[in-house]
């Protein structure tokens, strides 16, 4: 794999004079026509072996183009907060927008490597997290997201002179390190796994384009001759243009048997009983979050339900045994302009909580496979996607030791009836009921479907779904807290 960049490639000075002119041109105009048209976001990862030169390539790249629309992120150690976080953390809430180029040295790429290299991880460990990089990188090309992989190469003969040659001079000393050297001594080591990794990474959505990394004129123009070409081709094809993968059809229910059918929503819960319980669980959910093993943890707790279910009502209840500085609300809406330039995923990846802290969404990533599928707002595509994108979003979270707890608070059709006209009469909950409550309430049939498609699709062994009983509103908050307090109690028993 590497043969090819080891062939000491050269570019005259002539040369590059003769072409470094248009290819800047052409760069600003390309990302001029980009942040006209909003339409994708540019992705450009430059990594590579150590002193191959990426922080050159990086800053020619900067040199070039307008500072206005590409920014640039060297993520290196982990920051305390990003050490709290899934490890895509940091790159998740790094992303540009639409209109805009994100360049990334020190990828996603850096930590499995070196951890395999150096034997923290095993090879099996290495093959899962690059699947998790491969279905991460498709999700983005799937949002619109051009993204462009440069490995910079050099052979061990190379690399070991351009460490003497920065170390020998004092304006560059500062550039060599102990850990440079290290890396030097596993070479060999480092090359068997990078191809190990560029092989399986390189996809069809995102290839690898491997660059000779020894003289910076060649690995300058190479690098911004492709950037400019994979640019101009995508703002100059026309969507209609664009490869749609096909979609699988959804099987019907034969038996017409839906999940929400079976559930007894006849249960209730006396005012005296809903008063202990409620006084129980709400102190025990306070005692398990001051357990000295609670710092370890995050919680997520993910509320959707039928129109008028009560999840306000229940997540009151959830705060009110909780320290205030302890938890956010996020209430989900329709997306802004900044959250619709970004990956739909976006706006609930920059939510997650620290250790320690609960995030509690009224209204969740489910949105996709809930309104935007019922009401036409994303292509069936999209959202058919949507489901495996969840699932990893969640497996990330769990693996980062949150507690991800999801309810679905279910009500009759009558009893949202009831709910509905009572709101309307009542002058302090008259808010609580809009136009378009009325009109989803007419396709409650599309979105009981849609919901039964959405717990079979994604409660999974590690994030089921709590499917809670809402006709009456005691029993389902005492329901919501019970299952809370047990899930918080199980992983700190773990």
């Amino acid at each position: 794999m590497f043969e090819s960049a080891e062939l000491g490639h050269k570019i005259s000075k002539q040369v590059w004079k003769k072409e470094v002119p248009g290819l800047r041109e052409g760069l600003l105009d390309a990302q001029l026509d980009l942040s006209l048209a909003k339409k994708f976001s540019v992705v450009i990862l430059v990594a590579g072996v150590d002193c191959a030169g990426k922080g050159e390539t990086v800053n020619i790249l900067n040199e070039w183009m307008d500072p206005r629309y590409i920014e640039t992120h060297a993520l290196r150690e982990l920051t305390d907060e990003e050490q709290e976080r899934p490890q895509m953390w940091r790159y998740w809430r790094a992303l540009p927008p639409q209109g805009k180029v994100g360049v990334f040295i020190g990828t996603w790429y850096s930590a499995p490597l070196v951890d395999n290299v150096y034997g923290t991880i095993k090879n099996a460990d290495l093959d899962q997290q690059l699947e998790r990089i491969i279905r991460f990188e498709k999700m983005l090309c799937d949002e619109g997201a051009l993204v462009l992989k440069f490995w910079l190469h050099l052979s061990k003969d190379e690399q070991k002179k351009r460490l003497k040659l920065l170390e020998s001079d004092p304006k560059t000393r500062w550039r060599v390190t102990d850990t440079d050297w290290d890396h030097y001594k596993k070479y060999s080591k480092f090359r068997k796994v990078s191809e190990r990794m560029l092989r399986s990474t390189s996809t069809a959505e995102s290839p690898w384009t491997i660059v000779e990394g020894s003289d910076p004129r060649y690995r300058y123009l190479t690098i911004g001759k492709a950037i400019l070409g994979s640019m101009r081709q995508r703002l100059d094809t026309p969507d209609t243009l664009c490869h749609k993968d096909p979609v699988p059809p959804i099987l019907p229910t034969i038996d017409n048997l839906l999940i929400l059918k079976t559930l007894d929503m006849t249960k209730k819960l006396k005012k005296a009983e809903y008063e202990s319980e409620l006084e129980k669980y709400q102190g025990k959910l306070n005692l398990l979050t001051r357990h000295s093993d609670f710092k370890k943890l995050s919680v997520v707790v993910a509320f959707e339900g039928n129109d008028a279910a009560g999840k306000g009502g229940t997540i009151r209840r959830i705060t009110q045994a909780l320290d205030a500085r302890q938890y956010r609300i996020i209430p989900v809406a329709s997306p802004t302009d900044e959250e619709r330039a970004q990956p739909y995923m976006w706006r609930f990846w920059r939510n997650i909580p620290r250790k320690s802290r609960f995030a509690i969404f009224d209204r969740t990533w489910y949105g996709r496979v809930l309104v935007e599928r019922v009401e036409g707002y994303c292509e069936r595509k999209d959202w058919m996607r949507a489901y495996g994108e969840i699932n990893d979003f969640e497996e990330q979270m769990i693996r980062n030791k949150t507690v991800v707890v999801k309810f679905w608070l279910s009500i009759t059709r009558e009893e949202q009836l009831r709910r509905f006209k009572e709101r309307e009469k009542i002058g302090f909950k008259r808010y609580k009921i809009t136009d378009e409550d009325w009109r989803n309430r007419e396709k409650w049939d599309d979105y009981e479907l849609a919901v039964c498609d959405m717990i079979d699709r994604t409660s999974t062994e590690i994030a089921p779904w709590t499917l809670v009983e809402a006709n009456d509103k005691n029993y389902a908050r005492i329901k919501v807290l019970k299952t809370l307090c047990e899930q918080i109690e199980k992983a700190l028993e773990k």
